[in-house]
């Protein structure tokens, strides 16, 4: 077979379409909606059903969890911002976040929380956007009493409850000492949900209103949000965290009455999203053109350029690193892209089908996101599957090491 004019071979795109059937007709995964992109042209598939046991087909504009696929799409408020010298990288926060003025470090990571040492030097925008003001999950300190009191105070999404309002969350967070000094080491997660308390407090708006007016609406993203309404709830599948032990499929959330069926009390930009492939791609087209979407500029050229390349150090990436390597058993192999930019993961060395620069990140509930410079192309793999089996990673795998392949210059 020969190329079409997208720059994937005919061949490649059957290729691919197979690979992730073989995926559904396995049983393991309900169903998914899989887009790719280049040069300009865009295939879809949607293949599969909304319900593990049936139901309704996956659909185009099948509205997923985005979960942490939130975080490239969330910080772009943030890069607003800084583009309009609203925020500036290296002021302190005090002034916007007073809960984090004066902050206590633990004297070691797995330190008693009362045995603590002032830090040195407060907390500036810089950290809280680079994932390094010095408190977050790390997987490699399960177990420790911060961890522990991370997760007794509800400051994650996943808890059995919502978590509580985002000044409430803020006075949680204030009553914690930091686990490593601001700037130090690179911590998931808690950033990316404080970037949006940064943008409420600059802009007077809640995180949602000024996404949806600086970013939303200017992309078309008519189906992006922190809830799904009502008239649309049909569009939401079921999200199941399987029995890691049988693999049976247990809902973690329904559409009717679950978590995203009514405005959050906390609009989580680290993993609260609801949005559709189309709406993704929008977004992430955007970035590969430097900002710009049908002629109309989102984000400035430089900004783009500061989220998308390496920000960390060797050693303030090295909790990144050991994630990685050494926590395999959590992620089943995804994440060791190298580097992380602002808000995302940043290909720094060739260890798979993807080359250096590709940038995006995945999610714990099924989503996957990234775009790639060098070939122009943007990839979105997104199902409702979470990671408590190996199934979506091994989807997930599957589409890139596939999608790579079926490039035909």
């Amino acid at each position: 077979m020969g190329q079409n004019n997208s720059g994937f071979s005919e061949a490649g795109l059957r290729r691919l379409r197979e690979v992730l059937a073989r995926h559904v007709e396995s049983k393991r995964i309900p169903g998914l909606v899989a887009l790719v992109s280049r040069g300009g042209e865009t295939h879809v598939e949607a293949i599969g059903t909304m319900r593990h046991d049936g139901g309704a087909p996956m659909r185009r504009d099948t509205i997923f969890r985005m979960a942490s696929t939130s975080k490239p799409l969330s910080i772009a408020a943030a890069m607003v911002l800084l583009d309009e010298c609203r925020l500036r990288l290296d002021d302190v926060v005090d002034a916007l976040l007073p809960e984090l003025a004066d902050r206590q470090v633990l004297t070691r990571p797995d330190a008693p929380l009362d045995d603590t040492v002032p830090a040195r030097r407060p907390i500036t925008v810089r950290d809280v956007l680079t994932s390094t003001f010095g408190l977050g999950m790390d997987f490699t300190s399960l177990g420790t009493p911060i961890m522990n009191a991370i997760f007794e105070q509800n400051l994650t999404p996943s808890g059995p409850e919502p978590q509580p309002g985002p000044d409430e969350w803020m006075r949680r967070l204030g009553a914690l000492p930091l686990q490593y000094q601001p700037g130090e080491r690179w911590q998931y997660h808690i950033s990316n949900d404080l970037v949006g308390v940064l943008v409420a407090r600059v802009t007077g708006q809640s995180f949602e209103e000024f996404l949806r007016e600086r970013i939303f609406e200017p992309l078309g993203m008519t189906d992006t949000g922190f809830h799904v309404p009502a008239e649309k709830i049909d569009r939401l599948p079921t999200l199941y965290a399987p029995d890691p032990q049988t693999g049976e499929f247990l809902a973690w959330d329904e559409p009717e009455g679950g978590r995203w069926s009514k405005p959050p009390a906390f609009q989580g930009g680290g993993g609260g999203l609801v949005s559709t492939a189309d709406d993704y791609h929008a977004y992430f087209r955007m970035l590969l053109n430097g900002g710009v979407h049908n002629g109309r500029r989102i984000l400035s050229r430089p900004a783009v350029e500061l989220m998308t390349t390496n920000r960390l150090t060797p050693e303030q990436n090295a909790p990144r690193t050991a994630m990685a390597v050494n926590n395999v058993h959590i992620s089943f192999g995804q994440g060791q892209q190298g580097g992380w930019g602002i808000g995302m993961a940043v290909r720094t060395y060739r260890g798979d089908y993807a080359p250096i620069g590709q940038f995006g990140w995945d999610g714990g509930s099924g989503t996957s996101a990234y775009a790639d410079p060098v070939n122009q192309l943007t990839g979105i793999l997104l199902c409702q599957l979470g990671y408590s089996v190996p199934s979506p990673a091994h989807l997930m795998n599957d589409f890139w090491t596939t999608l790579y392949q079926a490039i035909d210059d």
